[in-house]
């Protein structure tokens, strides 16, 4: 395991972190330029050795339920990867989701529009909603079943 002194050393090779000082003599490291509200990658650095790296939006890292990993154990490696994983994280911006937006027809002329809105799958008829599902195979088969076929996508 790596000293306090050398994940310090390790987390201030990244210019784009900034020190402050909290309770218990800890350390937290802050990504100012995040294009998040969180601005905090390295949480708690405690003279015991014990840290947390912000790793909510980074692949590969399993985090507790505050977007934080435990480094305490981590290689020198191991820390430098997951510090520039963080910051990288806070520096981009997440790509925008496709959302779907589907017309369906039915044979007697009638349309309705399948729309996701925030995790649902949503039947309109004009401004109407008829119908609501939970992932877009159910709204399709509900959709197939009724005679609709998908005009649009």
């Amino acid at each position: 395991m790596l000293t306090f002194e050398e994940k310090q050393q390790i987390i201030e090779e990244f210019p784009e972190l900034v020190k402050k000082e909290v309770s218990m003599k800890r350390l937290n490291y802050h990504y100012e330029e995040s294009l998040f509200d969180k601005t905090v990658v390295v949480q708690h650095l405690h003279p015991n050795g014990n840290a947390f790296v912000y790793v909510a939006n980074v692949e590969g890292y399993e985090p507790d339920e505050r977007g934080l990993v435990n480094v305490r154990e981590f290689s020198a490696d191991e820390l430098r990867k997951v510090i520039r994983a963080a910051v990288e994280g806070l520096a981009t911006e997440a790509p925008e989701v496709e959302t779907i937006s589907e017309t369906w027809q039915h044979p007697e002329g009638s349309k309705v529009t399948l729309l996701e809105e925030d995790g649902f799958f949503n039947i309109y008829h004009g401004p109407n909603l008829e119908e609501g599902f939970g992932d877009y195979g159910e709204a399709a088969s509900y959709l197939k079943e009724e005679g609709f076929s998908v005009k649009t996508k």
